[in-house]
C-alpha cells in the first residue's frame, strides 16, 4: 500500500488547493470520499463472495465425502445382512415342523407341557412411570424430598423438653 504520513496529506491538501481553488475543494474532497467509500465497499463484496464460493466447494467437498462414506456404511451392512440371512438359514435348516405342532392357536407355545416355558405378560404397566409424582402432594403429604444428614434428622424430630430447656 501507500505510504501516507501526516507530511504527505498536508503536501497533497496544499497543492489540492492551490490547483483546485478554495471554492470547489469541499465538493471535490466530498466526491473523492464517496468514490473511494464506493471502491472499498465493492473490494468487500468481491472478498465476501471468493469467501463464499470457497466455501461452498468445501461444503461440495464435504457432502460428496460423507455420501461416499454412507454408500461404503449401507454396502458394509448389506452384505453383513445377507451373511446373517445366510447363516441363519444354515441353522435353522435342520429344524423340522414339530416345534410348530406344539404351538397354540396364536402362534405362541402352549403352556400345556411344551418344551419351552410361555410368555406371562407382567402385570404392571412397565411403559408408565411408577415413581411420578407431583410436587405439591409430595408436600402436602409429607413426603421427604431432599436428604438430611443423621444429626439434622436426630435435631428435627426429637421430642422437646416439658421445661424448655434444650
Amino acid at each position: 500500500m501507500i505510504d501516507l504520513g501526516i507530511s504527505k496529506l498536508a503536501l497533497i491538501g496544499a497543492v489540492a488547493l492551490i490547483v483546485i481553488g478554495p471554492e470547489k475543494l469541499p465538493k471535490v474532497a466530498r466526491t473523492v470520499g464517496t468514490l473511494l467509500g464506493k471502491a472499498q465497499r465493492y473490494v468487500s463484496d468481491v472478498k465476501a463472495e471468493v469467501n463464499r464460493s470457497m466455501e461452498l466447494d468445501e461444503l461440495r467437498k464435504m457432502k460428496d465425502s460423507v455420501e461416499s462414506a454412507a454408500r461404503d456404511v449401507e454396502s458394509s451392512v448389506t452384505a453383513g445382512a445377507s451373511d446373517f440371512e445366510k447363516s441363519w438359514a444354515d441353522a435353522t435348516a435342520g429344524l423340522d415342523g414339530s416345534a410348530l405342532s406344539s404351538s397354540g392357536a396364536d402362534g405362541w407355545p402352549a403352556s400345556d407341557g411344551g418344551t419351552s416355558p410361555s410368555y406371562k405378560r407382567p402385570k404392571k404397566n412397565w411403559r408408565l412411570r411408577q415413581t411420578a409424582m407431583p410436587q405439591w402432594y409430595k408436600a402436602r403429604a409429607g413426603v421427604r424430598t431432599r436428604a438430611q444428614s443423621g444429626a439434622a434428622r436426630v435435631a428435627r424430630y426429637r421430642p422437646r423438653s416439658i421445661t424448655g430447656n434444650r
